[in-house]
């Protein structure tokens, strides 16, 4: 017998496309791509536009040990490619990036103040526009394989700015997660579909690089307190998978899923980001983005 279908429930609409959840300060906080936004929404659907930028254009957010918000712009025109907003609400630039390679994507910080970044020095969507074009006419080479794909990166930045480059090579770089210890993170590679595991050092450098679970389409995504994490499989689904790649639990969706975070009062609160993907004018349109909502079997742990 199937088990049965996990009941989800609509806690905000009428978004762009949202992505990087983080639960913070008892709401649910999320870039709402394409409007310039950053909002936060508690557990009843009560929802504030926290910032409405477009010189910065919020892409991805996380916050500081100290409760400094971070946030990687969408666009160039704010000067700098990682700004930290401080008390008093102005937003100056965070770290020492110079050496590090263009293309920022997600950001996690993890216990100890270390931020890690990632990115790729390509335009995804320019990438994807040809891709799909090739692949129309018959050209099925997997994305990473692509004459024209850049490998992305993670980087590094240690509280006092210094920043470095601690692993390449990925296929498509997106969400991260850092476990409770500070030991490991994990990163999804998109392209490949693919969850890959990093041991951290004391240092915050990264070594041991192993698949944690592939067969998926990992997007943004959280831990439990189980060590199992919660992403997309396919194009309209949410799966909570364990390490070696056995699927857990499975949240079927209507639309498709960016990310997921999980929060609410006990942790246990699962949170997906999802809209109806129009690559031809992603930002602009119909808002069909969603919250969805959910409750999961074990609570959130780690970093974000």
């Amino acid at each position: 017998m199937s088990a049965p279908r996990r009941v989800t429930r609509v806690l905000l609409d009428g978004l762009g496309i949202g992505e990087c959840p983080r639960w913070h300060d008892d709401r649910l906080w999320f870039c709402n791509w394409g409007t310039n936004q950053i909002v936060a929404v508690d557990v009843e659907g009560n929802s504030e536009v926290v910032m409405d930028d477009a010189t910065v254009s919020p892409h991805s957010i996380d916050w500081l040990p100290d409760g400094r918000l971070l946030i990687v712009p969408g666009t160039a025109t704010c000067g700098a490619r990682l700004l930290v907003q401080d008390a008093d609400g102005s937003l100056t630039p965070y770290g020492h990036l110079d050496g590090l390679p263009s293309g920022f994507n997600e950001i996690t910080v993890d216990g100890r103040g270390n931020v890690y970044v990632n990115g790729a020095d390509f335009d995804f969507l320019a990438f994807l526009d040809r891709a799909m074009k090739d692949m129309a006419a018959g050209d099925q080479t997997p994305l990473h394989e692509r004459p024209d794909f850049v490998p992305g990166y993670i980087a590094l930045i240690t509280p006092d700015g210094t920043a470095r480059q601690v692993a390449g090579d990925i296929a498509f770089p997106n969400g991260m997660v850092v476990t409770p210890d500070n030991r490991t993170l994990i990163i999804s590679e998109s392209f490949t579909g693919t969850l890959t595991a990093f041991d951290i050092a004391e240092d915050g450098q990264l070594s041991n690089r192993r698949v944690f679970a592939d067969g998926l389409g990992p997007d943004g995504i959280c831990i439990d307190a189980e060590g199992a994490v919660w992403t997309s499989q396919g194009q309209r689904d949410c799966v909570r998978v364990a390490e070696g790649g056995k699927i857990l639990d499975r949240v079927e969706l209507e639309r498709d899923p960016f990310a997921c975070m999980l929060g609410g009062p006990d942790g246990q609160t699962l949170f997906i980001m999802a809209a109806v993907w129009n690559p031809e004018n992603p930002f602009g349109g119909p808002r069909t983005g969603q919250v969805l909502v959910t409750e999961a079997p074990a609570r959130h742990v780690g970093w974000p």
